[in-house]
């Protein structure tokens, strides 16, 4: 994978973030400040201004990360902006990218959304849905599934992780002050990052 396939994913991720923009912003009404999905609309819109030209994936990644800390409020923007950071560090210089390299990148995002907001699985926020597909991508690269694959399988664990968000009671983020309330709602965070995973499909229509 080259940067413009890369680009193609971030250009999937902000219409599927674009597409399902009320949808964010309603889930977030329940539990949280109302805003996700208008956040997270105006953070991906502005990374699309922000994409270079000619740029490696990891450079890709980079700009993407600095535009949502720039431009995307709440936790999200922290959250999101740390996860490309990590996935673009992760990547380095290099031109051309692996699956293998790819599934690393995801990873490192896990790892800096846990290392930023100290969230674990069942806490009801977007790590249930980040770790499990991060995870399946893994398992079904080692067990040397092709990438599309691979990245299905991530795409449906993602899917799986939000939705068992709904039933869990906050432990981490605004949702936590609810309490028992917040049993009931998906956490909106889960889906942002399950739209995420379902633009990654797009990764593996490249030869």
């Amino acid at each position: 994978m080259d940067g413009k396939a890369v680009e193609a994913f971030i250009r999937r991720y902000a219409e599927l973030i674009a597409a399902h923009k009320e949808e964010l912003t309603q889930l977030d009404a329940a539990i949280g400040d109302a805003d996700h999905g208008t956040n997270m609309d105006r953070g991906m819109k502005a990374a699309l201004e922000k994409l270079p030209s000619e740029g490696t994936p990891g450079d890709i990644l980079k700009a993407v990360a600095m535009a949502l800390i720039s431009h995307v409020g709440g936790a999200a923007g922290p959250l999101y902006g740390t996860a490309f950071l990590r996935a673009s560090q992760s990547l380095g210089n290099d031109r051309e990218v692996s699956p293998e390299a790819m599934a690393r990148a995801f990873a490192a995002a896990l790892k800096g959304i846990q290392d930023r907001g100290k969230a674990v699985l069942g806490d009801k926020t977007m790590v249930d849905a980040f770790q499990p597909a991060v995870e399946a991508m893994e398992k079904a690269l080692q067990e040397g599934k092709p990438w599309k694959e691979a990245l299905q399988a991530a795409y449906e664990a993602a899917k799986e992780g939000s939705d068992a968000t709904i039933p869990l009671v906050a432990r981490k983020g605004r949702a936590s002050y609810l309490g028992e309330r917040s049993a009931g709602h998906r956490d909106p965070g889960s889906l942002s990052t399950a739209l995420l995973f379902e633009a990654a499909l797009i990764l593996g229509d490249e030869p």
